[in-house]
């Protein structure tokens, strides 16, 4: 199927996130044409996109969607080959995108975007060494990004915006909730919000305040059911009553801003990491992530079909 002339991906890096695309594609009739240059790589993208793929089932494939659509191949020129759209993710480390996106950039045709799903670099480093620099952009999901629709889409200083507009399009058009960060920072926006309440989490557990099990359960049965409805500022509205944001920041901006005063500022020690692995292990109880997981996927899944 295609998408805006989109009709084979080019999924660079098939690790936890590539995998999770990867699988996501495939569900939207695309063609997916992967590599990643690690040992057992391609075994373990098959068994990835296998155990995604119940999930999207739920969700619902599109017509001529199917697992039989990838290919992986074992170099970079060869997965790179008759792509329309790249997605690459790749280590978090500079220097190792830098390097990429130079191969990338240099085998392509210069109409092809290239997008990262970098979770904190900026892409004016990364598009700096690239010829067609115009052409990257970033486009950040959130993982899993087979299940979450949010994809950040950021240009660098040399994006230009026919690729920007292209990725945004192409996000929109297979079903993602694609929004456009205006100014680079370290860590986009969604991951800069939960860094915000990391850090008060983490405080809260440092300075005896509560469990870390009483602190999940403050934001999974408080405050987070709301932030599946509605984001922060719309919740505000709801806050305020009849008079709205308004008046919710009128008379409770006080208190708020004696509590943002209030914020702890934590320091990681071995200690701490200790003290919060320990509480989560207490917390679970001995179920395993793939437990998790599957509780995880059924929640969202449940709050999607709502919010559709």
């Amino acid at each position: 199927m295609k998408y805006d002339n989109i009709e084979q991906i080019a999924v660079i890096g098939t690790g936890v996130i590539g995998a999770s695309w990867a699988a996501y594609f495939l569900a939207r009739g695309l063609r997916v044409s992967a590599w990643d240059p690690a040992p057992g790589a391609r075994a373990r993208l098959r068994e990835a996109i296998d155990a995604h793929w119940p999930t999207l089932i739920r969700i619902g494939l599109t017509a001529g969607a199917s697992r039989d659509a990838l290919t992986f191949h074992d170099t970079l020129d060869a997965a790179l080959a008759g792509a329309d759209f790249v997605q690459e993710s790749g280590p978090e480390r500079e220097d190792l995108k830098q390097d990429l996106f130079r191969k990338m950039d240099a085998a392509l045709p210069s109409s092809v975007v290239i997008a990262s799903s970098s979770s904190g670099l900026l892409m004016s480093r990364v598009q700096s060494v690239c010829t067609h620099p115009e052409r990257v952009v970033l486009g950040h999901p959130f993982n899993p990004p087979h299940l979450i629709p949010l994809v950040e889409v950021i240009g660098g200083e040399r994006s230009s915006q026919a690729a920007i507009d292209t990725a945004m399009q192409f996000y929109r058009a297979i079903g993602k909730r694609a929004i456009h960060v205006k100014k680079e920072v370290k860590g986009h926006i969604a991951n800069r919000l939960q860094a915000a309440l990391w850090r008060e989490a983490i405080h809260l557990v440092d300075t005896g305040v509560a469990s870390v099990a009483d602190i999940d359960d403050a934001i999974a049965y408080g405050p987070g059911l709301r932030w599946a409805a509605f984001g922060p500022f719309v919740n505000l509205q709801l806050s305020g009553g009849a008079g709205g944001i308004a008046h919710m920041l009128e008379h409770l901006g006080p208190p708020i801003e004696s509590w943002w005063a209030d914020l702890g500022e934590p320091v990681l020690t071995d200690d701490l990491k200790a003290r919060i692995a320990a509480g989560v292990d207490a917390e679970l109880a001995g179920r395993g992530n793939a437990e998790l997981e599957a509780q995880r996927d059924a929640v969202i899944l449940g709050i999607l079909a709502g919010k559709a």
